[in-house]
Formats: structure tokens, C-alpha cells, sequence
């Protein structure tokens, strides 16, 4: 069972104080909430292992898929494989961070995968700041977390700085528009590169410039100048790249074949954020403690849960009986993607009864624990809860 505290000072002043309005959810449950979750030392470190491990197995699934082609199983566009094969075979185009969803871990059972947020993750203020500030406003040591996220951005962006030599460390952010929770994570994000050694800006991506033969470009407000960028960081979905905007995907592949930014996440996340890298890691690992039987079909003897390959925020996710018959179901806008199924496993529940879902930050290694909390599937309703190592 999980273990939970309520803490007297809740974090909405702080969250104003910042600007970060979107996290209060004035109009909806609260986002951000007083409790915290208690976990065990032993449980902090086998959350560690676990992503570092599941790391070093995705790797090897992305090269079973770079080697056998089978970039279509994956829901994969066509004009984007050629820049997931330059990107996956210059080293120099580092995977900045991602997030691991997991289940498991409380009362001794067994830790598993849900799915790996590799491209554009999110949660990255509410782990690295306020659950950090959460404890450190009550008078709690705000060490007793294993939440090292921001310090690990830091170093992760000074490898990339060092890794790409011959570019100039100058990096573009940039978002869709009308997403604030989006600019919040990516503001974290400018502020790790700048304190790395990068010069940042910001644009929405409909006013950045892209060019064929000279690459990414922002234009100066002040002087009214075209700047370029070396390094773009884009918290825009690989898959709506390719899909919706295919002059874009062939732009970006120039633009990286001839050496003119790195972009970050690299095209080679695709890889690990389609579902269906669920299906080749079972297919590699069968029976690994770590994973959860995935198949292309409802599986005939157990529960599980059908996922579209792009779905986000547990949107078109299903629960489904022996042999297919639908328990429970969140609706969504990707209904028309293919589909995989897995091992239904429960979350683990306080004594409420409200889920639980363990989210840890990969970048370069496990380096931080948030959890969300809401109901049997985990969409954007769910809760955001820190936790006190103990």
C-alpha cells in the first residue's frame, strides 16, 4: 500500500509567485497537492536500477528495429527515417532526457514498465522545483529526495556542448503556442543549458525560420536580425512533424545531414516513444521481470491494455478482459493509430484507493522520481504528488 503525508504548506504560493498559474488547476481537481508520498531508501534505489537497466534494453531494441527496418511496425512516417538514421549513428546527437512510466514497486512487487516518455516528457518543473520547494517549505530536508533532475540537465547539456566541438553553443527553445504548462518546461530546461555554458532564446515554432542549405533561425527583435542557432530544442512531437508537416521533416533532414544544427531530442527518440518498442522489447527480453507481455493482439488468457503507438496522457487507452471485452476506456483523438496490447498490471493504491504511477527522469542516467495519482488509467486528470525519501 502507499504511504502518503500531508504537508501543512500546500505549494500554490510558490507556484504563483513563479507565474506557474497552470499547475494551481483553479478550474478542475488541483494539480499540485499538500501530500507527499513516503518511500523507502531500498525502493528509491530500485527505481534507479530499474531505469538505467530498461535504458541500456531500449538501446538494443532500437538497433533490432535500425537493423531489421521495420520502421513501419512502429507507425513510423517515411520522411523521417532517413533523419532517425543520421541521428542514431552520429553520437554526437545526444538524447537530452526522457521519462519513465512504471508500476509496481510498493509492497515488494515487482517494478514494470508502462512506457518510456522519450521525446517530449514533460513534468520537468513540478520534479525538479516544486516537490523539491514542497519539503523545503514545511521544514523538511529537501535533500531526502532522489531528485537530482536539474543538476543532471546541467551536466547533460555540458556533455552535449562538449560532444559538438565545431558548433557554436547557441540554442534555440521553442513550443507550440497556447501551451503554457509547455513554455514552464522548457523554461527550465533554457535555464540548465545557459548555467552548461549555451547562449538561449525562445520562439514559438511559427516564427522560427527554417532554411535548406543554412539552417535554424530566429529573428532579433530588437535589431531585427536573422540569429542562427546551432542546437534547437523542439517540445514538438516527432510524429506530428512528420505527419502534418512533411516540408519540415525535409527541411530538418537537410538541415542535419549537412551539419548545420543538432536538434534535440534526437529523430531517433521516435524509436523509443512509438508503443510498439514495448512489443520488440518482449520480443527480445521474454519473460523479463521488468517488462509486461505486449502483443499485437488482445491477449487471450489475461488482461491487458490496448494503446495507440502516439497516444498521450492515457488518451485511446483501454482496459481490456480475457479475449478483448472493454472494462474501462479513456476516449481521445489518435483512435484511428494502430494499436498494441499488454499485460494488464494494477498501480500500486493508498488506502483510498487512488492510483499511483512512478515517473523517473532518464538523462544519461535515472536521475529523479515524480508520481502522478488518479485513477485506473492515468489521463490529464491525474495529480502530480512529490515524495520524502525515508
Amino acid at each position: 500500500m502507499v504511504e502518503t503525508r500531508t504537508l501543512v504548506d500546500g505549494p500554490e504560493r510558490a507556484l504563483q509567485n513563479a507565474g506557474w498559474d497552470w499547475m494551481l488547476g483553479t478550474d478542475t481537481v488541483p494539480y499540485v497537492v499538500n501530500d507527499v508520498v513516503i518511500i523507502r531508501e531500498e525502493l528509491a534505489n530500485q527505481y534507479y536500477d530499474a531505469a538505467n537497466t530498461l535504458y541500456d534494453m531500449l538501446v538494443e531494441a532500437g538497433q533490432y528495429v535500425f537493423d531489421n527496418k521495420i520502421y513501419k511496425d512502429l507507425g513510423i512516417p517515411e520522411n523521417l527515417i532517413e533523419l532517425i538514421e543520421l541521428s542514431w549513428e552520429d553520437d554526437r546527437h545526444i538524447h537530452l532526457y526522457g521519462r519513465f512510466d512504471l508500476a509496481g514497486g510498493f509492497d515488494n512487487d515487482q517494478i514494470k514498465l508502462i512506457e518510456f516518455n522519450a521525446d517530449t516528457a514533460t513534468c520537468i518543473p513540478e520534479t525538479s522545483v516544486v516537490q523539491w520547494a514542497h519539503l523545503r517549505m514545511n521544514g523538511l530536508d529537501e535533500a531526502k529526495q532522489f531528485n537530482t533532475l536539474y543538476e543532471t540537465l546541467v551536466g547533460q547539456f555540458q556533455y552535449l556542448k562538449d560532444a559538438n566541438p565545431d558548433l557554436t553553443p547557441s540554442i534555440l527553445f521553442s513550443t507550440m503556442r497556447d501551451f503554457p504548462e509547455d513554455e514552464t518546461n522548457v523554461a527550465v530546461l533554457a535555464a540548465a543549458a545557459s548555467e552548461a555554458g549555451f547562449d538561449t532564446e525562445f520562439a514559438y515554432i511559427d516564427d522560427v525560420e527554417f532554411s535548406n542549405g543554412d539552417g535554424i533561425f530566429f529573428q532579433d527583435t530588437t535589431t531585427g536580425e536573422f540569429v542562427r542557432f546551432d542546437f534547437w530544442f523542439k517540445l514538438v512531437p516527432w510524429e506530428y512533424i512528420g505527419t502534418d508537416e512533411p516540408e519540415l521533416a525535409g527541411m530538418l533532414t537537410q538541415i542535419v545531414r549537412n551539419r548545420k544544427a543538432v536538434i534535440l531530442n534526437p529523430a531517433y527518440t521516435l524509436l523509443f516513444q512509438s508503443k510498439y518498442i514495448l512489443k520488440v522489447l518482449w520480443d527480445l527480453y521474454p519473460y523479463h521481470p521488468l517488462l509486461l507481455q505486449t502483443e499485437r493482439y488482445a491477449l487471450p488468457h489475461k488482461q491487458s491494455v490496448s494503446k495507440v503507438l502516439f497516444g498521450r496522457e492515457g488518451a485511446n487507452v483501454s482496459i481490456l478482459e480475457k479475449g478483448g471485452a472493454v472494462l474501462e476506456q479513456v476516449e481521445g483523438e489518435y483512435g484511428k493509430q494502430a494499436k498494441i496490447y499488454q499485460e494488464y498490471f494494477p498501480f500500486p493504491a493508498d488506502a483510498e484507493g487512488k492510483n499511483y504511477q512512478a515517473g523517473v527522469f532518464y538523462v544519461g542516467e535515472a536521475c529523479a522520481l515524480g508520481l502522478r495519482r488518479g485513477g485506473n488509467i492515468l489521463d490529464n486528470t491525474a495529480q502530480f504528488i512529490g515524495h520524502v525519501v525515508e
